[in-house]
């Protein structure tokens, strides 16, 4: 019990004497002593291991973790205490910071008004140690005499060099522009004369005159650049800032701001002009266009009459008139022509082509030919649009096939009168069955808008789409027939499409009329609107035969031998089909056999054979 008892207090009191040195430690870190009890820490004899051990010579592990865990304590005590200093200190320090900033402004423009003063006082103590030294000459013989008037001289000169800043100073801010150039050409000359004349200036004078022109020259560009930049600023006063600061030698400067100034103008008109999804597309794209082309020929404008015809800002007008007409086909592309395209909208994807390209046109006569940029932008547009539109006379009419009853009847009798060529009057003559009719109609509209397909090159790729559609209608016609599915299931283009089927020998050779007349008549009739050349040939000669004019285009007569050539598919399918009706029965026997033939020679009435209708057609 004595044993534990002991043991007990000395752990206690260890205990007791590491709580008192952290509090010690704590107190003396807070009392007034601080500053002496810091100080044994500062002498260059201090060494921390003699130190520790001093102070923790008695303590055992236990203790001197507690100790260690009463610094930690302390020293996050401090960081708070820091943190919540900082934070209360926070707006003051950043108020001192800013007077700080403001007071350093202020002997910064101290500093340099001072430094004008003395400029200008050294400039007064020159000229008046000019007038003195001028007023001892002496004027007693002639030589002195003209010795006087060259002091005289020289001193009127200088005396001018002191005015002058001042002078443009005053030119500059009454905006006076011509009369800033040319006293900038007056003390350029002077220049020239006094380093050509040793005597006219003296060295600090010729500097002083020459940073004064540099500086003012400086001064008048940044003033016309800004008067260039405002939207207010057009026509007259836009061409004479930018002409005065061609004069100042900074030419590519005043044309790059000529250039923005028009740039900067079209952007405050685009302003009025916001697209819609109820709006007309043609509107909007006449409405831009009308905006883009005639910055575009106004800024040619103007500098063609600053510029003239150098070629360094010619080029560099090019390559500004291309960028805003890529900007310009963008826009028309994403507001008004992609959703023209991707509906299949032929027609009005055209007339937004046609708007942009008759704007664009007129800048030809100013030497810009943007209209190949244009047609390269709006291409892949107009390419969407041809193949939605294809694909729809193509569904169109599949629809039909699966409806038609295959009676050849004439056409509707309203017909679209406004467009229509001669050509489509007299399609009205013929007799075609539903689908056919359909077929046809469709082409003949979307034959009335192919400008732009012409413009663009893509006579070919139209031909080509309208021989796939008019393929994919023969197979429908193939399908039709009574037992073609089983002979002609992998078609190329049937697809599963379901068709109305041709029972009778009427219907049967209506879908060989169908097929052949489109062929041979109304598809080509229509294509002819694709060549430039014919069409002004049929309204020089309109008595002229098609066929005649069709002729001359090695594409288009390759283009009417395939459409032959589906045709003969047709054919093909319609008389064998009708050749084997003849030769074998419904149960697979033979109707003709060699004994027939043998047996026809002894019969005395024997009949007058003579081929079917249907085999007449087929011949």
């Amino acid at each position: 019990m004595a044993a534990a008892a002991a043991t007990k207090s000395s752990r206690s009191s260890r205990a007791s004497s590491a709580g008192a040195i952290a509090t010690a430690i704590s107190n003396g870190l807070n009392g007034p002593q601080l500053e002496d009890k810091l100080n044994i820490f500062k002498a260059d004899s201090f060494d921390p291991d003699s130190f520790v051990q001093s102070k923790c010579l008695s303590l055992n592990e236990k203790e001197i973790r507690q100790l260690c865990s009463s610094l930690l304590d302390l020293k996050k005590a401090s960081a708070e205490e820091m943190r919540r200093s900082v934070y209360a200190n926070y707006t003051a320090f950043i108020r001192t910071s800013k007077e700080i900033s403001d007071l350093e402004g202020e002997l910064l423009s101290i500093r340099n008004l001072l430094s004008t003063q003395a400029a200008l006082i050294h400039g007064l103590a020159e000229g008046v140690n000019i007038d003195s030294l001028s007023n001892s000459v002496s004027l007693g013989s002639k030589l002195h005499e003209l010795s006087r008037c060259d002091d005289r001289e020289i001193s009127d000169i200088e005396k001018w060099t002191l005015e002058f800043p001042d002078m443009l100073d005053v030119l500059l801010a009454e905006r006076r522009i011509d009369e800033a150039l040319a006293s900038l050409d007056e003390g350029e000359r002077i220049v020239a004369q006094a380093k050509k004349e040793d005597k006219i200036l003296s060295p600090e004078a010729l500097y002083s005159l020459q940073n004064t022109i540099t500086e003012h020259k400086q001064k008048l560009a940044d003033q016309l650049a800004e008067a260039a930049c405002q939207p207010s600023t057009r026509g007259v006063e836009l061409r004479a800032a930018v002409s005065a600061l061609k004069r100042l030698g900074d030419g590519p400067r005043a044309h790059n701001l000529l250039l923005n100034a028009h740039y900067q103008r079209f952007l405050y008109n685009m302003r009025s002009l916001r697209p819609s999804s109820t709006s007309y597309g043609g509107a909007y794209t006449a409405a831009l266009s009308q905006l883009v082309f005639s910055a575009i020929a106004q800024a040619a404008t103007d500098s063609a009459a600053v510029f003239g015809k150098e070629p360094a800002y010619a080029s560099e007008l090019v390559v500004w008139a291309t960028k805003q007409t890529e900007a310009f086909a963008l826009l028309a592309k994403r507001h008004a022509l992609a959703s023209s395209a991707a509906a299949g909208g032929m027609r009005a994807a055209a007339e937004c082509v046609q708007i942009a390209l008759g704007h664009c046109s007129l800048l030809e006569a100013r030497g810009l030919a943007l209209c190949p940029v244009l047609l390269k932008l709006f291409r892949p547009s107009v390419e969407q649009a041809l193949d939605a539109n294809l694909k729809r006379i193509e569904e169109s009419t599949a629809a039909l096939a699966a409806a038609d009853d295959w009676v050849l009847t004439a056409p509707p009798t309203v017909a679209r009168q406004s467009g229509r060529s001669s050509g489509s009057v007299v399609n009205l003559q013929h007799k075609l069955s539903s689908s056919a009719h359909r077929f046809n109609s469709m082409v003949q509209d979307f034959f009335e808008d192919v400008g732009p397909l012409l413009s663009m090159q893509l006579g070919g790729p139209t031909l080509e789409g309208l021989y796939q559609v008019f393929n994919s209608y023969v197979n429908l016609l193939i399908n039709a027939l009574p037992g073609s599915m089983e002979d002609e299931g992998n078609l190329e283009g049937s697809g599963n499409k379901i068709v109305r089927m041709a029972e009778t020998e009427a219907q049967q050779i209506a879908l060989l009329a169908n097929a052949s007349l489109l062929a041979d008549e109304l598809l080509p009739r229509a294509a002819m609107k694709l060549s430039p050349v014919n069409q002004t040939n049929l309204k020089d000669n309109p008595r002229k035969k098609a066929s005649e004019r069709q002729n001359r285009h090695p594409e288009q007569r390759e283009w009417r031998r395939r459409l032959q050539r589906s045709v003969d598919r047709l054919r093909d399918s319609f008389c064998r089909q009708h050749a084997l009706d003849l030769i074998f029965t419904e149960d697979g026997d033979t109707n003709l056999s060699a004994d027939m033939y043998i047996n026809m020679d002894g019969n005395v009435d024997e009949p007058e054979w003579f081929p079917s209708p249907v085999f007449q057609i087929c011949l």
